[in-house]
């Protein structure tokens, strides 16, 4: 008994290891950057071209080339598409940029971007033309500054006057390298115009001064549409002209600069990433990838007709361009390569020149991180093109000008670019530099711990066993990862009809006389526990044996809801398959229309309306039912509040509203709604503090868990999307289905219930619209009511709309557990205990196949978002089992004494 009571603390503890554990597998996993090599070492002298055969003729060109432009101004759209420049889009809202692409002195790509498609790192990517670690996904929120050689710190080094204006992440990676900067705050997603204006309004100033080189703009705007409203949004075509406007003022401002003596300008538009359909970044999708990439100037051959076929270069291209462009030195840990097209317009030896200083840089660099770079066949490659070039040389020094060296000379270009390329792939696979010694304490910590929690696993019943480790086993394949939310789905359809055998079974085909049977059994065992209540004394619930199964099953037989239970199992499958319409997730099938995307759309604003209004009706109705009256009335206020906040911000409308011009950000009404989430929390909280030191009355207790699920609910609807706001009401739905027709009847034990309520929450946290890719986070969620980026309320609301359907099924259950008085005390120990298995099991196969898998084609784009999901959720599963334990002190204290 008292190991049985003390099992809901034992797990809490074994998964707080484990939580240690799979942290230091992280740390191991995602280790900082180690190329990064001193400043003093990057100052170091370029390398001289390559020496001609023979002797007596030698070159002098030692030096860097100068610079090819006067000015640069570097427009980064933060999340700017491809087809927002390219598309039909680019073609409507962007009518100037869309005729200097077509018809203008300028050069245009497609840019690749590398995942984590997140701001941080793609500055990282864009300034130093290295791949920076998967890990920046994190750090992306507050970011430290860059220490390793970069674009930005060559650029001050060579006196080159700066001034940036955006996004203040900039100000983070680079402090003290700007002449003049204004950064604006990135994670207020609700801002759309504001966080552009701010940089606008230096333009006509700044564009008249002649007192900086390098000019930097980081718009928001777009990005921020995106988040809250998606790429379709009818918001975005205006932000997309206030862009082209910008462009254009830019452009003109710089040619009116140009003398016919001085050096061209140079103009780079870009976007750090794109977005996916759902308006969200930080995954692999070809939305979220591929950016544009153009460079304006007068001195490139103006364009004669519309474009062709777009060439698709890397992001970590551009900082090696700049880098000549700006006569730089390429930065070390480069692994772009220059865009040849940009320097297209200079003499053969020039070109040559930038060729063989990014290929003698790429193949430094390789030597450092590669044992045997000898064998390397990009290093192959650049030795025969450096000797090719001193052949070139040769000629060259000898005044040779015939087409031979004109040949020769397309033939190096040709060779240099090809080693180029090869080198460039062979470093960016090494990016992967992994800490074994931690990954392996890690893994040993949490095996121990999950092996520690195996010895109550005799209670869990054979189906549902074969689920769980069905599923843990395929999470050793990318598609079944990618495509998870299929498994789970199965699993809970498969469930349902399990459930419904089962209710068959105990309604229609048990015998008469094992009925009788079952019911004289059942009263010798309720007069059994009433004894042994009185001692103290632990007794099975007569659901454990078949025989008070049968019992139970007989008495609901007689009951008027019979037809009703029968029911509910297929009345769950209808729920299930209603929410899978209504947001596609995943990869192969994200891209096609559902549900969600119809109601968003802005010519079904009535349509969402409605949706949202009954939605919120439904919700007050099914939670309702346990509170108490000042809880009822707060809940009623609150979700009043909560169609106020969405009105506010335009995503639904009231009937009396014309139009929603009227637009704010709903900070008012969203702090109105906290206001009864909090009161709510604090009147159930209160009651749990009281039954904690009143213990006599189990109801008590009851209420308060139940109103602090309430206020978890009202929450859950405030941060919720209105189309989601159905997930909210089936989900409700289905645990009063379950509570009232099919736990209470079949008596299922803990252990059952406990993994039906793990399931259930898996596949919520999928019908909410999310994946194991980082671009399904919502993070407008984290800003709700905040008028300016505070990071602990945003990084706890954004975590708690992510998994809140985990986290209300996990409530749920304690509510339950708590509440059944037919159970034995130990129910709620034992469910916690459970729980954390079911949580413990997969993430330690998990770490394991990430471990054998670590260089595995798909570990960035497809293993490693899920790794920091799973490490996220152990987390909030540790924080469920401590809450689990201290609900369950009170009958530890009553065994004590």
């Amino acid at each position: 008994m008292r190991l049985r009571l003390r099992s809901g603390a034992l797990s809490a503890g074994c998964l707080l290891a484990e939580a240690l554990g799979v942290a230091l597998f992280l740390r191991g996993f995602f280790p900082l950057p180690v190329r990064s090599v001193s400043r003093g070492e990057a100052r170091a002298e370029p390398p001289a071209e390559p020496a001609p055969p023979g002797t007596g003729i030698a070159s002098n060109w030692t030096k860097i080339p100068p610079p090819l432009f006067r000015k640069v101004v570097i427009v980064l759209i933060d999340a700017l598409r491809d087809d927002f420049v390219f598309g039909s889009k680019g073609k409507q809202f962007m009518p100037y940029t869309t005729q200097v692409v077509e018809k203008g002195t300028s050069y245009s790509f497609i840019a690749e971007a590398k995942p984590p498609t997140v701001t941080m790192p793609r500055i990282k990517a864009l300034m130093t033309g290295s791949i920076p670690g998967f890990i920046d996904v994190v750090v992306n929120l507050n970011s430290p500054a860059l220490m390793t050689d970069n674009l930005i710190w060559q650029a001050k080094a060579a006196g080159k006057r700066i001034i940036f204006y955006g996004d203040d992440t900039w100000v983070k990676l680079f402090p003290k390298h700007f002449v003049e900067y204004d950064g604006t705050t990135s994670f207020f997603v609700s801002d759309f115009t504001e966080v552009d204006d701010n940089v606008t309004r230096h333009l006509d100033r700044v564009l008249k001064r002649e007192d900086w080189d390098l000019l930097i703009l980081h718009y928001l705007g777009l990005d921020h549409i995106g988040h809250v409203t998606g790429p379709n949004s009818p918001l975005v075509g205006p932000k997309l002209r206030e862009m082209d406007n910008i462009l254009k003022k830019i452009h003109i401002s710089l040619l009116s600069k140009e003398g016919e003596a001085s050096l061209p300008s140079l103009l780079v538009v870009c976007g750090d990433h794109g977005m996916s359909e759902t308006g969200s970044h930080g995954g692999s999708s070809e939305g979220e990838v591929h950016t544009p990439l153009l460079f304006i100037s007068s001195a490139f051959e103006k364009k004669s007709g519309p474009l062709t076929q777009l060439e698709l270069v890397q992001q970590t291209d551009l900082a090696s361009t700049l880098a000549v462009g700006l006569g730089l030195p390429i930065s070390r840990n480069n692994v772009g390569n220059i865009i040849l097209p940009v320097v297209g317009s200079r003499t053969m030896r020039e070109q040559l020149r930038f060729l063989h200083m990014n290929g003698f840089q790429l193949s430094t660099l390789l030597q450092e991180n590669t044992p045997a770079y000898g064998k390397d066949l990009g290093y192959e490659q650049f030795k025969i093109a450096e000797k090719s070039h001193g052949n070139w040389i040769k000629l060259y020094l000898e005044g040779n000008n015939s087409e031979i060296l004109l040949n020769l000379g397309k033939k190096v270009l040709k060779q240099y670019l090809e080693a180029l390329r090869t080198l460039s792939s062979s470093l960016s696979k090494q990016v992967a530099q992994y800490d074994m010694y931690s990954m392996m304490v890690g893994t040993v910590i949490i095996m121990e711990n999950a092996g520690a929690s195996n010895s109550s696993w005799s209670e869990v019943d054979v189906l549902i066993l074969a689920g769980t480790i069905g599923h843990v086993l395929s999470l050793g394949a990318s598609s079944f990862i990618e495509e998870e939310h299929q498994t789970w789905y199965f699993l809970i359809n498969t469930l349902c009809l399990a459930l419904c055998q089962e209710l068959c079974r105990n309604h229609f085909l048990l015998k008469e006389c094992d009925l009788q049977l079952g019911t004289t059994v059942k009263q010798n065992f309720d007069s059994i526990g009433e004894a042994s209540e009185c001692r103290n004394i632990d007794v099975q619930a007569a659901s454990d044996s078949k025989l008070g199964k049968a019992a139970s099953s007989a008495e609901f037989v007689k009951g008027s809801d019979k037809w009703i239970s029968l029911a509910s199992p297929w009345i769950i499958l209808i729920c299930c398959r209603l929410l899978r319409s209504l947001n596609q997730t995943g990869v192969q099938w994200a891209h096609r229309p559902d549900f969600g995307h119809w109601l968003t759309s802005s010519e079904h604003k009535s349509e969402l309306s409605v949706l949202a209004a009954v939605s919120l009706v439904m919700i007050f109705v099914l939670v309702q039912r346990r509170c108490s009256l000042v809880s009822k009335i707060a809940m009623a206020l609150g979700l009043l509040g909560v169609y106020s906040y969405r009105a506010a911000i335009g995503n639904v409308v009231f009937p009396w509203q014309r139009d929603s011009k009227d637009i704010s950000k709903g900070i008012t009404e969203a702090r109105f709604v906290y206001v009864f989430v909090l009161g709510i929390v604090f009147t159930g909280t209160k009651d749990l503090l009281k039954s904690q030191v009143i213990s006599a009355d189990s109801s008590v207790k009851s209420t308060g868990l139940w109103e602090v699920y309430s206020g978890l609910v009202l929450l859950s609807a405030l941060l919720f999307r209105p189309h989601n706001l159905p997930v909210l009401v089936f989900c409700l739905l289905i645990q009063t289905v379950m509570t009232k027709y099919i736990w209470r009847p079949l008596k299922f034990d803990a252990a059952q219930i406990t993994i039906m309520h793990y399931w259930f929450g898996q596949a919520f946290f999928y019908f909410q619209g999310n994946s194991n890719g980082i671009a399904t986070v919502d993070v407008s969620a984290g800003f709700v009511g905040l008028e300016s980026y505070v990071e602990i309320p945003a990084i706890f609301l954004t975590a708690f709309a992510t998994y809140a359907g985990p986290l209300l099924w996990a409530i749920h259950l304690l509510c339950y557990l708590s509440s059944e008085v037919s159970r034995n005390s130990a129910a709620v120990g034992h469910g916690c205990f459970c729980y954390a298995l079911m949580r413990s099991i997969p993430v330690a196969i998990y770490i394991v196949l990430v471990t054998g898998l670590r260089y595995h084609l798909f570990i960035w784009s497809v293993f490693s978002p899920k790794l920091l999901y799973e490490g996220v959720h152990v987390f909030i599963t540790a924080a469920i089992c401590l809450f689990f334990t201290a609900m369950d002190q009170n009958h530890f204290q009553n065994v004590q004494d």
